[in-house]
């Protein structure tokens, strides 16, 4: 572990919470927007140390460790590896993107608004960074409330049904998730998960915390059958609570099956891939085919993120660095693409007042420069060579045919779903015919501002993901040497289940990523 002498994560935590308690003393709704977009742009500042992120190593960086609750042994532990790093990165680019798309759409109670957008920051943020078990679950916890807030006091006509059924089935996820919690520290007698992910399990007990675990992160991701919140919640839900619900709450569920799941539950999460890939693969197809029947542009989607995230848990459990990066680099793209995608209809909700097709079709004549943008995401969003979410696609094919070919034959179907959906989209936008005669403006200086820098990073991203790929390498390659040696700890207790055929031919990976990690070609 490399620790820091300067606290940078802890401010970037807590630096939100603190300008909260500003806020309250700031007068007048501009002062308010002005303040909370300062308090954006100077927390993407404090990121600035990240980028001296050693990506060499594979271990955590920037760690921070302070004794907390003695007797429990809880401990106030933050940390960052290739894993968090660029989760970290999205979320505090999109605080300052989420204020200046909320500008005139936030009308009522907007001081109270941003404050709950500033406390949801934080709340991800140290979920992505926290490295004991207690305080990762208070963050965890703590980005309820905010979400819920957003959606059903800034929300649609149904914000109080979508809102609660948010909180219900994200707070059954919490529940199991703290039984799972209880349960490792009796077993493994501490809190820390670093030191969680050394100690061996019963294969018997691997699998009823694998079990509460992967219900709570299925649900937040969510996969099929688990997803029947997540349409409601983005449609009622304001511009900037659907952004940070795409782009970075879904993630969450991902992230954890990562830190948690492959970690400390090794042989358990080999034992049930075969069941965590046929999910991912039935959210895959489910998620194309309702998103191509789909009128409202917000749940045409909200739907596309149950396939795209289908992706994601895919390529986690094929156990392979393909489909490990691939899986990393679906959870970046899909937040920067969806998150702008959200936006856009944003845009045209405030111009039309309508997310139904019918109501926003033949753009292309009136705003081509808010179709050139949607264009480009749209076609990101599909996967089209050359931009970010092609790479994170293709390195997912890539792991499940090389593993699993009949895997990904199944999945082909939910790929060419996706272009279906966002070119008939696209296609209305552009060239439909007009349900009837608007006074269409295009867009002004403060929407290319939001909407460029995320452009810049699908070109980007898309043709040059070599240094993203750097940044994730090590520590992934990390993850699937532990996976692989404490597979076969557990596998040599008496009484527990040896080690799957499968595994050395599914653990394969670049030795040269990490010289301290032996593993086969």
């Amino acid at each position: 572990m490399i620790h820091s002498t300067w606290p940078t994560l802890t401010i970037l935590v807590f630096f939100p919470v603190a300008a909260c308690l500003v806020l309250p003393f700031i007068r007048g709704d501009r002062a308010v927007r002005v303040f909370a977009l300062a308090v954006g742009v100077v927390e993407l500042l404090c990121a600035l140390p990240l980028f001296g992120f050693d990506l060499s190593f594979s271990g955590y960086q920037f760690e921070e460790k302070a004794e907390w609750v003695r007797s429990w042994g809880l401990t106030y532990h933050l940390g960052m590896d290739g894993i968090s790093l660029l989760m970290v990165l999205l979320t505090v680019l999109l605080l300052p993107l989420c204020v200046l798309c909320s500008w005139t759409y936030i009308s009522k109670r907007v001081k109270e608004f941003h404050i709950s957008l500033m406390l949801m920051t934080s709340a991800c943020v140290g979920v992505f960074v926290a490295l004991d078990f207690v305080l990762f679950y208070i963050f965890w916890e703590a980005m309820l409330v905010p979400m819920f807030l957003l959606i059903a006091v800034w929300g649609g006509p149904e914000r109080r049904y979508a809102s609660l059924k948010f909180f219900l089935y994200t707070l059954a996820g919490s529940t199991l998730l703290l039984v799972a919690m209880v349960a490792f520290y009796i077993a493994g007698g501490t809190f820390s998960i670093p030191e969680l992910s050394t100690k061996t399990y019963p294969f018997g007990f691997q699998c009823w915390a694998f079990l509460a675990m992967a219900i709570a992160f299925a649900i937040k991701v969510p996969m099929f059958p688990f997803h029947t919140w997540l349409p409601a919640a983005h449609v009622e839900a304001p511009t900037a609570g659907s952004v940070m619900l795409a782009s970075v709450l879904l993630k969450m569920g991902a992230y954890g099956f990562l830190r948690f799941c492959l970690p400390l539950t090794p042989e358990a999460s080999l034992f049930f891939a075969p069941v965590m890939i046929a999910i991912s693969v039935a959210s895959i197809l489910y998620g194309g085919f309702v998103a191509l029947g789909q009128r409202d542009m917000k749940k045409l989607i909200a739907y596309s993120s149950v396939a795209h995230m289908g992706f994601v848990t895919l390529g986690i459990f094929l156990f392979s660095l393909r489909g490990l990066e691939g899986a990393l680099m679906v959870m970046l793209n899909h937040g920067i693409t969806t998150g702008a995608l959200f936006m856009l209809v944003g845009c045209i909700y405030e111009r039309s007042h309508s997310r139904e097709i019918a109501e926003n079709m033949g753009l292309g004549k009136y705003l081509p420069a808010y179709m050139g943008f949607f264009g480009l995401f749209a076609l990101s969003s599909l996967g089209f060579p050359g931009t970010n979410s092609f790479v994170g696609e293709l390195l997912v094919l890539i792991g499940v045919f090389a593993e699993k070919p009949w895997v990904g034959a199944a999945v082909i179907p939910g790929v060419l779903l996706g272009a279906a959906y966002m070119l008939r989209l696209g296609q209305k936008l552009a060239w439909g015919e007009p349900s009837r005669a608007k006074a269409w403006t295009d867009l002004n200086a403060r929407e290319w501002l939001y909407f460029a820098p995320l452009a810049v990073l699908v070109v980007y991203i898309g043709l040059a993901p070599g240094l993203t790929l750097r940044a994730i390498d090590p520590t992934l390659t990390r993850v699937l040497g532990e996976l692989r040696t404490r597979s076969a700890a557990v596998a040599s207790i008496p009484g527990n289940r040896p080690m799957p055929e499968l595994m050395p031919q599914t653990i394969a990976a670049r030795p040269e990523a990490d010289p301290t990690v032996a593993l086969p070609r």
